[in-house]
């Protein structure tokens, strides 16, 4: 054999041993953040938007609950085979589909006139951003060689936390500005632009990628699955408001009996020999079934904080859009700094000792955020909601937790189960948000309780609205919803009494 082919060590050289990479890769992976930028922005901006949407279009005090559980609970149902989606027929063709898809119900939400309409645009834009958001991470993998993919994926930090910063201001600001008399509508006619560039990218920098062989899609399953979430969520969110009459406790005990059968389904399809929707052997490992535990406990706790801190400075306090999402920047700038720092070395040096110590944190936070709330009153500005008292830190703890959580599910998968662990963590996180925002409404206080109420949580009651007034001018049919939606939100203390009995 000639020196031509092979190295002074014997070894193949590089150009031998190793294709030459795709030549737009860069360019491919800024289209796929593009999508993701998206994705991130229509998970927040409807907490910002909530109160002035059910102010234009009407509803029910549980119409901003279901703006963020539709569309969570439809991403995590339908992310559960959108990876699979991609191996069957092409990742590109599958990644056009759900771009063309997410931008159409971008446009029927900015259209809607109704709070149905909105409602199921939404869970069609969580449907179609899960046959979307799954074919990135596979095209990534397949366009970059293995020494650039940790470059790769570094880039998702920085914008992703510039999204996370960024996005609650604008929506704020473009709900404030009112642009051509858009309002609240801009906040989804933005994806517009967005969905029309990342498809236009897509078709000139996306590679094309070959059906790989695949297992069936375990259909049956994904029924199980969707049925059991819509008859658990739909109590949990109309239960309250419609004075939780004997069926709805009949359609929890029937979630409980769905989820059951599914688990032995599963159990049953995997001796079978055939592809589980859910590999039930992976919940015997305690790594992975402890991440998956601790995950829901904190993921629908955050999400459902984000909620009600949201709607609280709204309807409460009297806050402009705006100003609800500027006090929400030093949280976005807590979670970035802690990813940054946990995944910097903090993770690998404490292990799981630092979950530990960034719940501890995130209370201490919980803590001083309401020990603010109760010195400032109705007084407290933007700054001092988003700042004070360790407000600034109610982030630190969980920018640690989920990095730890992932190095647990990892660890319990093990390797040759890093796709399904990918498959089962993502939907496991979206359910847990649209489970957050449903649970919070079980804290609606009764009619003769909210006469008793104080503070913050009384103040959503109606005396919000009339303190809305001392900030800003309110129309009238806002100052209407606010008195409704008020109910939906917990108990609070402070000091102040709201003149509404």
């Amino acid at each position: 054999m000639s020196q031509a082919t092979v190295g002074e060590a014997g070894t193949v050289p590089p150009s031998v041993a190793e294709p030459q990479p795709y030549r737009w890769r860069w360019l491919a992976l800024a289209v796929i953040l593009a999508e993701e930028v998206m994705d991130l922005l229509d998970a927040l901006v409807t907490n910002l938007a909530g109160p002035a949407i059910r102010a234009d279009l009407g509803g029910s005090a549980s119409l901003i609950q279901w703006l963020g559980a539709g569309y969570t609970l439809a991403m995590a149902i339908g992310l559960i085979t959108g990876g699979r989606l991609g191996d069957l027929y092409g990742r590109r063709r599958m990644f056009l589909v759900g771009v063309a898809g997410f931008t159409v119900a971008s446009a029927l939400c900015a259209l809607s006139v109704s709070p149905g309409m909105l409602v199921a645009s939404r869970v069609a834009q969580g449907l179609f951003g899960a046959v979307l958001l799954p074919q990135g991470l596979g095209i990534i993998k397949e366009v970059f060689p293995p020494r650039e993919l940790a470059a790769a994926f570094g880039a998702f930090g920085p914008v992703m936390g510039i999204s996370a910063v960024g996005g609650p201001i604008l929506a704020g600001w473009l709900v404030d500005a009112d642009l051509w008399g858009t309002g609240w509508r801009a906040i989804f006619l933005i994806n517009l632009p967005l969905g029309l560039l990342a498809l236009l990218g897509a078709l000139r920098f996306l590679p094309e990628s070959r059906p790989a062989p695949a297992s069936r899609l375990d259909l049956p399953g994904v029924g199980l699955v969707a049925l059991g979430a819509v008859l658990l969520v739909y109590p949990l969110v109309q239960g309250r408001e419609q004075g939780w009459p004997g069926w709805m406790y009949g359609m929890l005990v029937a979630a409980v009996a769905v989820f059951a059968y599914f688990a032995r389904y599963e159990v049953r399809r995997q001796r079978a020999a055939r592809d589980p929707l859910v590999v039930p052997t992976l919940f015997r490992r305690r790594a992975f079934t402890g991440g998956l535990v601790a995950g829901l406990a904190f993921f629908t706790a955050l999400t459902g904080f984000s909620l009600v801190f949201s709607l609280y400075l709204q309807l409460g306090l009297g806050y402009s859009p705006l100003e609800a999402g500027l006090a929400g920047v030093p949280q976005a700038l807590g979670m970035v700094a802690a990813f940054v720092i946990a995944g910097a070395g903090l993770a690998r040096r404490f292990g799981r000792t630092l979950i530990h110590t960034g719940l501890v944190v995130v209370l201490a936070g919980v803590g001083g955020m309401l020990l603010t709330l109760r010195l400032a009153g109705p007084e407290v500005t933007p700054l001092a909601a988003g700042t004070g008292a360790a407000r600034g830190r109610i982030r630190d703890g969980p920018g640690d937790v989920p990095v730890l959580r992932h190095r647990a599910l990892r660890s319990g998968a093990g390797r040759d189960r890093l796709g399904l662990r990918h498959s089962h963590r993502r939907p496991a996180t979206r359910r847990r948000a649209g489970g957050g925002s449903a649970r919070h409404g079980l804290l609606r206080p009764t009619a003769g309780r909210r006469r008793r109420l104080r503070g913050p949580g009384h103040a959503l009651g109606g005396g919000g609205a009339a303190r809305g007034h001392r900030r800003r001018r309110v129309p009238a049919a806002q100052a209407g919803a606010r008195r409704g939606t008020g109910t939906a939100l917990t108990n609070g203390w402070g000091r102040h009494r709201s003149p509404h009995p």
